[in-house]
C-alpha cells in the first residue's frame, strides 16, 4: 500500500504532469504528437532495461528513432498504417539486433502504443479532444477510484501475487468511478447520453487495471520494483502509464473498427 510520503509524490507529480499533458491535449497537432513520442521513446528504454536486454544501445536506440519516426508521420500524414509499419520494421530489427530476445521487439511495440492511438484519435476528426479526455477521466478515475476505495473498504485481494495491495473492492471501485467521471466528462462535452456508455466506460476501466497487473506481471518477471525512476512517487513513465497504455489501444481498435475515417466519433457515438 502506498505509504504517506509516496502519496504526497505523487499527488505532486500529478500536480504538474497534468496540466501540462492537458494544455497540450487542448493545443493537439506536433506539441501533443512530441510528447507522447517522447513518452513513447521512455518506454522503449524502461522495457528494454527491465528485460536487461543485451547488447542495450542499438536495439533501444532503433526502437527510440522508430517511435519518433512513426509518430512524425502520423502526425504529417495521418497515416496509420504507414506509421504502424514503421514501428513494425523497428520491433523486427531491434530483436535481431538483440540476437533473438523477443522483449527487445515487445519494448519497440509498447513505445508505439503509447505514442501513436492517442495521437490518431486527437488529430484525426472532431471528436478527438473530447475522445482523449474521456479517456483520461475513465483511467485516471480508475487509477485514483480503486486506490481509495481499496483503502477504505479493504477484502480479499485480487491477483496476490501480482500486486498485494490490490483488492475486489477497489477493482469494482474503480470501475465505477471510471465510468461515472468518463460519462460525466462527454456530457459536459455536450454530447447527449448513451447507454452503451457505461458499458464502454467499465470495459475501459476493467482494462485500463488488467494493463496495470500485465506490467506488475511484467516487472516480478525480472525481479524489479519500478520500470524506471523519471516520475517522483510513480517511477517510470511505464509504471504511470501502464493502464493508459491498454485503455487507449482498446479505444483507438473500438475507434478504428467503427469508423477508419473518424476514430473518435466510433468510439463515441453509437
Amino acid at each position: 500500500m502506498i505509504g504517506g510520503k509516496d502519496l504526497g509524490q505523487r499527488t505532486l507529480s500529478a500536480a504538474i504532469l497534468a496540466p501540462l499533458v492537458l494544455a497540450l491535449t487542448w493545443f493537439g497537432g506536433w506539441p501533443f504528437a512530441l510528447i507522447w513520442a517522447l513518452a513513447g521513446i521512455a518506454i522503449v528504454y524502461e522495457c528494454g532495461t527491465v528485460a536487461r536486454v543485451a547488447p542495450r544501445l542499438a536495439p533501444i536506440a532503433i526502437g527510440g528513432a522508430a517511435v519518433l519516426a512513426a509518430s512524425a508521420v502520423l502526425a504529417a500524414t495521418g497515416s496509420g498504417a504507414g506509421a504502424t509499419m514503421i514501428c513494425l520494421a523497428g520491433a523486427v530489427l531491434a530483436i535481431l539486433v538483440a540476437r533473438g530476445r523477443i522483449w527487445a521487439g515487445a519494448g519497440v511495440l509498447c513505445g508505439a502504443v503509447a505514442s501513436l492511438p492517442i495521437v490518431a484519435l486527437r488529430d484525426t476528426d472532431q471528436l478527438g479532444l473530447v475522445a482523449v479526455l474521456f479517456l483520461y477521466a475513465v483511467v485516471w478515475s480508475t487509477d485514483i477510484g480503486a486506490y481509495f476505495t481499496g483503502r477504505t473498504f479493504g477484502g480479499p485481494k485480487l491477483w496476490p501475487r501480482l500486486s498485494p495491495n490490490k483488492t475486489w473492492s477497489g477493482a469494482l471501485g474503480g470501475a465505477l468511478c471510471g465510468m461515472g467521471a468518463g460519462i460525466a466528462l462527454l456530457l459536459a462535452a455536450g454530447l447527449v447520453f448513451n447507454p452503451m456508455w457505461v458499458v464502454l466506460g467499465i470495459v475501459l476501466s476493467a482494462v485500463a487495471q488488467s494493463g496495470d497487473l500485465a506490467e506488475s506481471a511484467f516487472k516480478r518477471a525480472f525481479g524489479v520494483k519500478d520500470a524506471g525512476s523519471l516520475i517522483p512517487g510513480h517511477g517510470g513513465v511505464l509504471d504511470r502509464l501502464d493502464g493508459f497504455l491498454a485503455a487507449v489501444l482498446l479505444a483507438g481498435l473500438i475507434g478504428f473498427a467503427r469508423n477508419d475515417l473518424a476514430p473518435a466519433a466510433g468510439l463515441l457515438l453509437w
